[in-house]
């Protein structure tokens, strides 16, 4: 019989061979959970003689539950009957066996996203809800929320109360509830849901997986939420033989649902319940664990652990603060540079680095553009995971596609793209009997467009669609030369409806999208800073030439970019995290709640843990984001590190504010100004500049009136007619568009 135990350390092992009763494996990151987990399995079943029959694993994705099936395989040499797999796989098993007594039938469909969203979008059409008001991805995520914290139709308008929109709402989850039903169709949230449900409608069916799963095995407990927690509390409760392995320092999705009170308060649930904790690190140099436990004790809802290794001390963490953001990434290119070129010393490790051994993570998405644009000039190769490159993002090809019309409307690809994008009822199919007709005449698209005898063949709604995308862009492009050209990307995202679509969902994601679509403000901001004169070809051309870089190989050596959430999990060599400013990281809407700025907190521990031999934390001092230029102020998490584990030009900075007063006892004074909202102010101001180019603008002008134009300055008007206003400026006439030009007369 094979000793499954011989090879972890002795907390691993009294995990492993505590079987019967409720147990608590809190597992610091890289402290060998699974490893624990996969042994616990192989102990059972090979040396106590338990039935595989008998045991329920449950993880949070399909790769966890693979990984740990096959390292089971390897251990035993056998494929077991063990139901290792997701809470969702779980789920939709027992319901494919006993969801007939919910009344559905055992082949019932499993709605994807794109499906929920289809349903959504026809019961809005029902219900007559503008989809171009309302996106149906809102009132999704609004149902999610209200399935994973059991909140039925009937109960949500005395939760969420009666106005004009929650009663909407209200009305959407019902017919999506019914529309369901009616479908023998289910969606993720409800596999759930269900078999919750199930399980309280069915003392028989829940007995009879009592009966089968004697010992229940949940990984990362911590993210579990109300639902899962229901699930699996109801499976243990006869047996009681449960063991949870988790870490509730690196509970970082909230946002999602998770509820860190699972993890924090299991030993109430479950009594007798023991409580084994793996801080044994064998991942990371003791400088960095010592600085990530710096800023986790911070955290008031925590357990009490602290995470130890037999490595060696390292490298101290490098903390720098530069000038600003571009300095920032030209300071991270260098360094990597540096190390993968052979200028290291012993220090460093006396070897040269792979880039693939290099990783920058980062708070928010819209921070890589400046990392993308510093490593592509020095030639190094770089990956985006967990999302796209910055200008290969949805969001940021929209809007260029926008100004490239302006610029060029015989550009057929632009004009696809965008033609419906915010929705203005032009089906695709009427676009390819456009396209059709446009290559039979030999035309560009946008030429068809325009044709008044083509357009008022169509719908009506596709006709008031199509008039009001061209008259959109043949505003723009009227006024192209006499627009800055960050006046002229607010005014296409407000009016094309771009930026209200985003705001109507409400969503995690359309949050970030939104982000994106202000830090390429900065992009332009930038360009104008350089060039008071920038015109919009010339702009294009720059951004062209930056898109159209090749992304890199998965396979080769290249330094991976990624945010701090899709980092959990992964480790590198040598990590950097930038952007370590109050505001950013830890972001303004941490500031407003307690526990908002914990799960922050969670999250720079879970970036500082990701690295084994070398960190680099890095600020700016002066940082452009959305288009507005703030000073800013270390993050809170660097003062909360102890200074002695840190090098770099930031500890010095640190200690000469101190002799000014500045600091008390190393660390600021704590009643510091809450953080700006950037991303409030730029869409503020966004729409304000775009409200300028769309009706606050004066037209009716005479010649003698004195004007004023924020690119021109003072002018008198000429003439005025035939939609043209001729004004003379300092530098010369002026043909400006009667409507669109920003024009105001003086009093």
């Amino acid at each position: 019989m094979k000793d499954y135990l011989k090879n972890l350390n002795d907390k691993q092992r009294e995990a492993a061979q505590h079987i019967e009763g409720p147990l608590l494996i809190l597992a610091g990151a890289g402290s060998g959970k699974t490893s624990t987990m996969t042994c616990r399995i192989a102990y059972m079943v090979d040396e106590l003689g338990i039935d595989p029959y008998n045991i329920l694993a449950v993880t949070f994705t399909n790769k966890a539950a693979k990984e740990m099936r096959d390292r089971v395989e390897q251990l035993t040499g056998e494929a077991l009957n063990i139901w290792i797999m997701t809470f969702h796989s779980a789920c939709l098993r027992i319901l494919r066996m006993d969801g007939d007594v919910l009344g559905y039938s055992r082949d019932f469909a499993v709605y994807d996203p794109t499906d929920q969203k289809t349903l959504v979008k026809n019961i809005c059409r029902d219900l007559q809800i503008d989809t171009k008001k309302f996106n149906p991805a809102y009132f999704l995520s609004r149902i999610s929320h209200c399935k994973e914290n059991r909140i039925s139709p009937r109960q949500y308008a005395a939760e969420f109360g009666t106005d004009f929109r929650e009663e909407m709402i209200q009305k959407v989850y019902a017919a999506y509830e019914e529309q369901m039903k009616k479908n023998n169709a289910m969606d993720f949230d409800d596999l759930l849901l269900n078999t919750v449900r199930l399980f309280e409608a069915s003392e028989t069916v829940l007995e009879k997986y009592r009966r089968r799963f004697h010992y229940v095995m949940v990984d990362e407990y911590q993210d579990t939420n109300q639902l899962q927690y229901a699930f699996v509390r109801m499976l243990a409760e006869k047996h009681n033989n449960i063991c949870v392995v988790g870490d509730d320092d690196q509970c970082i999705y909230q946002w999602r649902g998770a509820d860190i009170r699972n993890i924090l308060e299991f030993e109430k649930d479950f009594r007798d319940a023991r409580v084994v904790k793996l801080e044994q690190n064998y991942r990371s140099t003791g400088n960095i664990l010592a600085a990530a436990h710096s800023v986790i004790a911070h955290n008031a809802s925590r357990k009490s652990k602290k995470l130890w290794t037999e490595a060696d001390s390292g490298r101290r963490v490098t903390w720098c603060r530069l000038r600003d953001e571009r300095e920032e990434a030209w300071y991270i290119a260098s360094e990597i540079n540096r190390l993968h070129e052979g200028e290291y010393s012993a220090q460093d490790g006396s070897r040269r680095r792979k880039y693939s051994e290099f990783a920058i993570l980062y708070r928010t998405n819209a921070q890589s553009r400046t990392f993308e644009e510093a490593l592509s000039r020095r030639d190094i190769p770089y990956r985006v995971l967990g999302g796209l490159r910055y200008y290969d993002r949805k969001e940021v090809k929209d809007m260029m596609c926008y100004m490239r019309l302006v610029q060029n409307r015989a550009d057929d690809l632009a004009v696809v793209r965008v033609i419906n994008e915010p929705k203005r009822g032009i089906g695709g199919k009427t676009v390819e009997k456009l396209q059709t007709l446009a290559r039979v005449r030999g035309e560009s698209l946008f030429d068809v467009l325009t044709d008044e005898e083509v357009v008022g063949s169509l719908s009506a709604k596709a006709g008031k669609g199509i008039r009001e995308f061209t008259g959109l862009i043949d505003g723009f492009a009227a006024e192209k030369d006499n627009l800055r050209v960050s006046d002229l990307y607010d005014g296409l995202l407000v009016q094309s409806g771009y930026l209200k679509m985003l705001e109507d969902q409400n969503t995690i994601e359309s949050e970030s999208r939104i982000e994106n679509l202000m830090e390429f403000k900065s992009v332009i901001y930038d360009d104008e800073a350089e060039n008071e004169e920038l015109t919009l070809a010339e702009f294009m051309e720059k951004i062209a030439l930056l898109a159209d870089i090749d992304n890199h190989d998965p396979g080769e050596d290249a330094v991976v970019l990624m945010t701090l959430h899709s980092a959990k999990g992964l480790e590198f060599p040598c990590v950097f995290m930038p952007g370590m400013e109050d505001g950013l990281f830890p972001g303004w809407r941490a500031f407003d709640r307690v526990d908002g700025l914990e799960e922050e907190r969670r999250l720079c521990y879970v970036g500082i843990t990701r690295a084994r031999e070398r960190l680099w934390m890095t600020s700016a001092e002066m940082r452009t984001m959305y288009g507005k230029t703030d000073f800013t102020r270390e993050s809170q998490f660097m003062r909360e590190i102890d200074p002695r584990l840190l090098d770099g030009d930031g500890v010095q900075q640190e200690k000469k504010a101190k002799s000014t007063g500045a600091f008390t006892d190393g660390v600021r004074e704590k009643k510091a100004p809450r953080p700006f909202d950037q991303l409030k102010y730029a869409k503020q101001m966004t729409k304000t500049n775009a409200a300028a180019m769309s009706g606050s603008a004066d037209t009716d002008f005479k010649a003698g009136d004195v004007v004023s134009h924020p690119k021109f300055g003072d002018g008198e008007v000429l003439s005025c007619g035939g939609g043209i206003v001729r004004v003379r400026f300092e530098e010369g006439e002026k043909k400006l568009a009667l409507g669109m030009a920003p024009l105001k007369k003086k009093s």
